[in-house]
C-alpha cells in the first residue's frame, strides 16, 4: 500500500492589510501519497498558492501569519520547524516551481550559478560536481547545448526554456514532493503541452509526488490522480479526477466544469458562467462562502458552513444540498 507523504490539517493563514485582516486560508486539509499527483483548482484569490506557500513557511511574516494548522511530513510538523530546519526541507525534500519564471530567476546571475546553489547547499557538491549535475538536469528537461547554456542569463532564454530551468532546479536535489504553482500560465498552448508531458515523464522516472496548482481544468485532467477544488479559502470538493469530471457534486464545481468549451457541442451554444463575485475575505466565512452565488441555496447555507464530508469512498464535498436530487442533506 502506498504510504502517506504529507498530511495537512486545519491550515489557516491571514494577512494584515490597511483595510483589515484578510482570511486567505480557512481550515484547509488534504493528504498526499507517494507518487501521487494532486491537482488544486479554483479561481484567483481562492487560497491555492497561499496554502502551499504556508506549508513551506514562505509567507512573508508580516503581513502574513499562519494562525493554525498542522503539516505533517515524514513524522515532523513543517509549521513548527524553525528557519534552519525548514531550509533543509525546502529544495532538498520539497521543491516548488513558481508561477512566473522571469521573476523567480535572478536576472544578474548566470543560470549555471543559480542551479549550482541548491546542489552545493543541500547535496554538499563542489563547483565541478555542481556544474556536471546542472548539465545533466538541463539535458533531462530538454534544453539543447546544456553545457554552453549554463553561461547564459535568464533573459537569453525563452519563456518555455526558463520554465524548464525552474523545473530542473526544483528537481536538482531529487525531492520527494514537487509543488508546481501554475507553471504553464504565462506560456502558449504548445509550450504548455510540452511542460505537462515533461512533468508526467519525470514523475514516472523519478517517482516523486506532485501538487499541481492551476485554474486550468484541462491541464488537471491530463496530469492529476486526485483533484481538490478550492473556494473562499476552503477545499469544497475533493475526488479522483475521473469521479470529479463525471460526477461533480458541489455547485461551484458544477459551474466550473460547465463553463468549459465543449468541442462536441451541437450548433452554437452560449458558455455557462457563474453569476456574482468571489467573497471578500475580511471576515472568516461562517456560512457557506458560495451561498450568494448558488442556485441551490437554502436558509441553512446562509447560516452554517458545511464541513468537507465523504459521499463515497473517493469523493468528498462540503455542501448542505444534494445537487443530484435537489434535497437538503441530513
Amino acid at each position: 500500500m502506498t504510504s502517506e507523504l504529507l498530511n495537512v490539517q486545519g491550515l489557516e493563514t491571514q494577512f494584515k492589510t490597511p483595510e483589515g485582516i484578510v482570511h486567505a486560508v480557512n481550515g484547509v486539509g488534504f493528504t498526499l501519497k507517494e507518487g501521487e499527483t494532486l491537482g488544486v483548482v479554483g479561481e484567483s484569490g481562492c487560497g491555492k498558492s497561499v496554502s502551499m506557500l504556508s506549508i513551506l513557511k514562505l509567507i512573508p511574516q508580516p503581513p502574513g501569519k499562519i494562525v493554525a494548522g498542522q503539516a505533517m511530513f515524514r513524522g515532523q510538523d513543517l509549521l513548527q520547524m524553525d528557519n534552519d530546519e525548514i531550509r533543509q526541507v525546502r529544495g532538498g525534500q520539497i521543491s516548488m516551481v513558481f508561477q512566473d519564471p522571469m521573476t523567480s530567476l535572478n536576472p544578474v546571475m548566470t543560470i549555471g550559478k543559480q542551479m549550482a546553489e541548491p546542489l552545493m547547499l543541500h547535496m554538499g557538491f563542489n563547483k565541478v560536481q555542481a556544474r556536471d549535475r546542472s548539465v545533466e538536469l538541463l539535458e533531462l528537461v530538454g534544453i539543447p547545448r546544456a553545457a554552453d547554456r549554463l553561461k547564459d542569463y535568464p533573459h537569453q532564454y525563452s519563456g518555455g526554456m526558463r520554465q524548464r530551468v525552474m523545473i530542473a532546479m526544483a528537481l536538482s536535489c531529487s525531492p520527494q514532493i514537487l509543488i508546481a504553482d501554475e507553471p504553464t500560465t504565462a506560456l502558449d498552448v504548445t509550450i504548455q503541452a510540452q511542460i505537462v508531458e515533461l512533468v508526467i515523464r519525470l514523475r514516472e522516472e523519478l517517482g516523486m509526488a506532485i501538487i499541481w496548482i492551476t485554474h486550468d481544468l484541462g491541464v488537471v485532467a491530463s496530469i492529476a490522480h486526485r483533484v481538490a477544488v478550492m473556494y473562499g479559502g476552503f477545499i469544497i470538493e475533493e475526488a479522483s479526477v475521473k469521479e470529479l469530471y463525471a460526477n461533480p457534486r458541489h455547485p461551484y464545481t458544477i459551474g466550473l466544469i460547465g463553463s468549459l468549451p465543449q468541442i462536441q457541442a451541437q450548433g452554437r451554444k452560449r458558455l455557462y458562467s457563474i453569476e456574482g463575485m468571489p467573497p471578500m475575505l475580511y471576515q472568516k466565512p461562517r456560512s457557506c462562502p458560495f451561498s450568494p452565488r448558488c442556485r441551490w441555496v437554502t436558509e441553512r447555507c446562509r447560516n452554517e458552513n458545511p464541513l468537507l464530508e465523504s459521499i463515497n469512498d473517493n469523493h468528498k464535498v462540503a455542501c448542505w444540498v444534494d445537487t443530484v436530487t435537489g434535497s437538503e442533506r441530513a
